[in-house]
């Protein structure tokens, strides 16, 4: 097996993990973890595709770049409607943040 198949076994490993807890964590919080997991996932297979073929490396940073910044900005956008619904709903899981008002 080569390192380069062994970091996308990695990488896919931690998609898999972060697809395992968006689907059965209740809290908002854990599900953002999820996420984050999945983006760390690409990253690193940006980071290990560029690193480990004939491509510029430069071009496997860039990537790693472009998804840290998108996953940090996701954390402050979704860390915010997360607190926003604690505070008006008086908790972050999901069942009660879908029930409708009746």
């Amino acid at each position: 097996m080569t390192p380069l198949t062994l970091f996308h076994l990695a990488a896919l490993l931690l998609l898999g993990l972060g697809i395992v807890g968006i689907v059965s964590r209740r809290s908002l919080v854990g599900m953002l973890i999820s996420v984050e997991l999945m983006l760390n996932g690409a990253g690193l297979a940006l980071v290990a595709s560029a690193r480990l073929t004939p491509a510029v490396d430069e071009l496997g940073q860039l990537g790693a770049l472009l998804v840290m910044g998108l996953a940090a900005a996701e954390a402050t956008l979704v860390l915010a409607i997360i607190l926003v619904v604690a505070r008006r709903l008086g908790s972050s899981e999901t069942a009660r943040v879908s029930e409708l008002k009746g």
